[in-house]
């Protein structure tokens, strides 16, 4: 067991780097109906009371109300798309892992590390620290809050199914408690994975939203 800092590294029998499943991201490039989904945020803001009446009636008064709505719409979907982003990044994560951990299971090198019964041992949480470690490029996805995400919604909800609350407050500690709980789940002390024993390609299959 190799020791870094305050970070522990499971050892890896033999020399040689080990080659890992590819990991397969969906990244959103695009949306091709961006004014429908500012509309339903608008829909959103109407529902929730978000801009509170003018004591004002005129008509300077009312174009300064829908100029802070239309606003506001565009923030809920910049915050809709952002966590878009970090669910498809999670959903790719979770299959990578599951992948990792079917590969583990087929080498006799590496059938022991994930055993909690041994001792140092690697856990699925691992495989997000090592993608930290290897400074896999997510422009600007933060890959725990990816993975809780993708953990606690199997499909992400459109955006007419969100409330204003969880995409302006709520999203992070949804996304957080969840990855939490799941790294948990591993007894501890979790050990990383060493970097440099393992390579693998990241693949950008890249998709628009209708």
């Amino acid at each position: 067991m190799d020791i870094v800092g305050d970070r522990k590294f499971v050892e890896v029998p033999g020399g040689k780097r080990h080659e890992l499943p590819p990991l397969l991201v969906k990244t959103v490039v695009g949306v091709k109906r961006l004014d429908k989904m500012v509309c339903i945020a608008g829909e959103i803001i109407e529902q929730e009371d978000l801009i509170p009446s003018l004591p004002e009636d005129t008509l300077a008064a009312e174009e300064m109300v829908e100029r802070r709505k239309m606003d506001l719409a565009i923030n809920l979907v910049d915050q809709y798309l952002g966590l878009l982003s970090h669910w498809h990044w999670g959903d790719a994560v979770v299959e990578w892992i599951r992948q990792c951990q079917i590969t583990f299971g087929t080498r006799v090198e590496l059938r022991n590390l994930l055993r909690s019964d041994v001792w140092p041992h690697a856990g699925r949480s691992s495989f997000v620290t090592l993608l930290e470690d290897k400074a896999v490029e997510t422009s600007g996805v933060q890959l725990e809050k990816a993975v809780g995400l993708r953990l606690a919604f199997r499909q992400m909800p459109p955006i007419r199914c969100c409330s204003d609350q969880f995409l302006f407050y709520l999203n992070n500690t949804v996304a957080q408690s969840a990855y939490q709980t799941w790294h948990n789940m591993t007894p501890s002390p979790i050990s990383s994975l060493p970097p440099e024993r393992f390579e693998f390609e990241v693949v950008n299959m890249s998709l628009d939203m209708h």
